[in-house]
């Protein structure tokens, strides 16, 4: 049966869920609060450069083969895909860097130039995360969290001891040099924990990055948002901006309606792929299904500080991805995770999209984007940013080797307030709730409200986790549970 499906907010998943939905026959309108579309992963536009605000690493890139492939069609239908060769750069100090190349067997063949044996190690290593890689993102992030019993397969069964084990710890038993440690650890960043907190099955991020490799959309990550919304509109869904969700309301224990802009709008089905926080504080207190103690007790993942530089001259010595671990990688995870605190020495990445894309910045200058990663909640006031800034371009120039500070045109900065008040992110988080053993899968906040009914949520705060690729499938799985229970 045709239902009116209002959706909060236009990110990845809300975009994905409302092309599942339309097509499956459904009315949809997405109202999104600010003037472009995209939620977290929007662009800057200025003086001839173009950043992106968001995400900037595109990986997995079967995960967007199979969103685009549900509908008849494929990524290139709509964007041009660049692999990035080499993969990215990391730096220890200076003049002292390794660079990840695009495909396995370099890299494996770096890894033994820096400590014997480690190659073979490394291609064992790789085999276990591909296995891993296959059961988790073919298979168990498929599925919508209702039940522990979705974890139980033939092959989970075979690996639980990786459940209880962590990243970290395998690791450091297979690899004896620091570097190359810190170089196997940096994919589950993008899982929002630390190393030590993430269980080992997770290995299969390292897969993702070795062995599907690093790629760039041509004109920028916003290149899938405008491919996504071309997709919704083809579809027929409708979508709203300028749009501010003030309250949703709730009768006989049924989301029936949403206030936009004042109105009254009216919907069978209310999704929200906006902070989840956020979404229930909509709510009247009495039908969230998660107080603030809840909240306060989960482990997030960071959020980061963010510069959008625009250089006059072409910056040497770096890739278009390259991360900068010339200082303690613990001690800068201990100021985000354990005792929040901005970080006096801080690791930070650089992305230099021109590298790639000509269409990134003026011909004979460059694009750059600095990202340090931070405790959310922590005060966010511009001295504190320019004091951050000049930290981390001082030991840019030092690090590269080359002069760059008098060749800043622009900066342009976004923290913890921006994600606050342009997103409406709790405590500013960057990346969404964190993906450790005790908040995966039917351990994380649901994708259907426990309290209210017709009230579903989707993005990374709920399963499967952060990113832009589980983020996709977040919008697949809640569009299959709102078919079911219609």
């Amino acid at each position: 049966m045709k239902k009116e499906i209002k959706i909060i907010g236009s990110g990845f998943s809300s975009l994905a869920a409302s092309c599942y939905l339309a097509q499956q026959g459904h009315n949809i309108t997405i109202y999104e609060k600010n003037e472009t579309i995209g939620g977290r992963a929007r662009q800057l536009k200025k003086e001839g450069f173009t950043f992106d605000i968001g995400p900037t690493w595109y990986w997995m890139p079967d995960v967007f083969e199979r969103f685009f492939a549900d509908f008849g069609k494929k990524p290139s239908d709509y964007y041009e895909l660049i692999k990035l060769s080499p993969a990215y750069q990391v730096y220890f100090g200076p003049k002292n860097f390794i660079t990840i190349a695009d495909n396995l067997a370099e890299i494996i063949t770096t890894f033994e130039s820096i400590e014997k044996g480690s190659g073979q190690k490394l291609a064992v290593f790789m085999k276990e995360a591909q296995s891993n890689y296959d059961i988790a993102i073919k298979d168990l992030v498929y599925r919508p969290g209702v039940s522990p019993l979705e974890l139980i397969t033939f092959e989970t069964v075979k690996k639980v001891n990786q459940f209880f084990g962590n990243i970290s710890k395998d690791i450091r038993k297979k690899f004896k040099n620091p570097k190359l440690i810190q170089i196997l650890e940096f994919p589950v960043l993008f899982l929002g924990a630390k190393p030590s907190d993430t269980p080992s099955f997770y290995s299969f991020m390292n897969f993702a990055d070795f062995g599907l490799g690093t790629w760039h959309p041509k004109n920028g990550m916003y290149s899938v948002i405008l491919a996504m919304e071309k997709l919704a509109l083809e579809l027929g869904v409708t979508i709203h901006t300028n749009s501010n969700i003030e309250k949703i309301n709730v009768d006989n224990g049924k989301a029936n309606a949403l206030i936009v802009n004042g109105e009254i709008v009216n919907g069978d089905i209310i999704l929200s792929g906006a902070d989840y926080h956020h979404t229930e504080s909509l709510l009247d207190k009495k039908h969230r299904a998660y107080s603030e103690n809840y909240w306060e007790s989960k482990t997030f993942a960071p959020s980061s500080l963010l510069f959008y530089v625009g250089f006059d001259k072409k910056i040497e010595n770096v890739e278009h991805h390259t991360l900068f671990f010339d200082v303690n990688f613990d001690t800068h995870a201990r100021d985000i995770y354990d005792t929040p605190k901005w970080p006096e020495e801080p690791l930070f990445y650089a992305s230099f999209p021109s590298k790639t894309d000509a269409n990134s910045a003026p011909i004979g200058k460059e694009a750059g984007i600095f990202l340090i990663p931070l405790a959310p909640g922590l005060q966010d006031i511009p001295e504190i940013r320019e004091e951050y800034f000049e930290k981390i371009i001082t030991r840019f120039e030092k690090l590269t080797q080359q002069t760059v500070k008098d060749s800043i045109i622009f900066k342009e900065s976004f923290c913890v307030n921006d994600f606050i008040t342009e997103y409406n992110s709790y405590k500013g988080n960057a990346y969404g709730l964190a993906n450790t053993l005790l908040q995966t899968a039917f351990l994380r906040p649901k994708l259907k409200s426990k309290k209210v009914k017709n009230l579903f949520f989707t993005g990374q705060l709920t399963v499967p986790g952060p990113g832009v690729p589980p983020a996709l499938i977040s919008g697949k799985l809640v569009s299959e549970l709102i078919q079911k229970n219609l």
